[in-house]
């Protein structure tokens, strides 16, 4: 997908909207008043806790929060020191997917921590069984649940998704920690605020670097994922890791920041903290497993969906101050 799409909709009906919904869930870009009325109806069954009669087929791994011994997820949550510096964030680029990347302006980060990979469905599971998250969205029709990974068996170190920015900043406080500022993010995606388009530098990306859109023909899902029709296991592309470490800053799960969106950076915070001023929409960084990722992959590039959006593009990355 090469550049942002707008679906105008004269009516909803029963069958209109599902097909609405399935525009929002392919990632495609609608008004935010259209936005918000199709988030409306994909969310109108609101997410609970999840139990065991729920999910049979894999509440087998998931972590029981009355046993000691396995309150912990397998592979926990691992942290990189991220050193603090400046750098020129947003891009002089003149194609319209990036007319909200400007203007480009020096900001100063300071030194902080960075979740090593997206947050995990195993991770993110331990906050569900212990009652301090509501469980990920669970589609109504299987076509689209089947992009959800938490409800999918055998994804257990895929990372989580179908979550809000609300469900975001749940695991965030039952990790005592938080979402990256959009400056963070962007420093950290380009290895510590190098000039450069992609973690890994300026070569353009493919299946070797990052879980994206691996085939021609957008809307044929048989290119999601690099072919598997799916995300992947976090870190599976090592190639694509940041100098630091960071596994998937470009690919699998678009990952909520604390931001508050705004269609320029007029005004933003140079000192590296988030801009944020309540409510909806809130801005997403990173490519997916469905995107393009010569475009939705670059450091530079931002997405933006309402707060209580939970499409299965939509995944986690954290951040604690130093």
């Amino acid at each position: 997908m090469t550049e942002r799409k707008n679906i105008k909709f004269k009516e909803i009906t029963v069958k209109g909207s599902i097909y609405a919904i399935a525009a929002v869930l392919l990632g495609v870009n609608i008004s935010y008043a259209e936005e918000s009325a199709l988030d409306s109806l994909k969310t109108s069954v609101q997410p609970s806790v999840l139990s065991e009669t729920a999910v049979p087929e894999v509440s087998k791994w998931h972590i029981a929060a009355d046993d000691p011994a396995v309150s912990a997820p397998k592979a926990p949550v691992e942290w990189v020191v991220i050193n603090g510096g400046k750098f020129m964030m947003g891009t002089d680029d003149p194609g319209k997917s990036f007319k909200d990347a400007k203007p480009i302006r020096e900001v100063a980060v300071k030194t902080f921590e960075m979740s090593k990979t997206a947050v995990t469905v195993e991770q993110y599971a331990e906050c569900v069984n212990k009652g301090k998250c509501d469980a990920p969205h669970k589609a109504e029709f299987p076509e689209v649940e089947r992009y959800c990974n938490y409800w999918q068996p055998g994804r257990r170190f895929h990372p989580v998704n179908c979550v809000s920015w609300y469900q975001a900043n749940q695991y965030a406080k039952f990790m005592e920690s938080r979402l990256p500022s959009e400056a963070e993010w962007e420093y950290a995606a380009t290895s510590g605020g190098k000039d450069q388009k992609y973690p890994w530098g300026n070569e353009e990306p493919s299946c070797d670097k990052a879980v994206m859109y691996g085939k021609s023909g957008f809307f044929s899902a048989s290119g999601w994922g690099c072919g598997k029709e799916s995300t992947w296991p976090v870190c599976s592309k090592p190639a694509g890791n940041t100098a630091q470490g960071l596994c998937d800053m470009a690919g699998n799960v678009l990952q909520w920041v604390q931001d508050s969106y705004r269609d320029s950076y007029e005004g933003a915070p140079v000192d590296g903290s988030a801009f944020d001023e309540g409510g909806s929409p809130r801005v997403l960084r990173g490519g997916a497993f469905m995107y393009d990722g010569a475009l939705n992959s670059r450091a530079d590039h931002r997405s933006q969906n309402v707060a209580f959006s939970q499409t299965y593009i939509n995944g986690i990355r954290l951040a604690r101050s130093r």
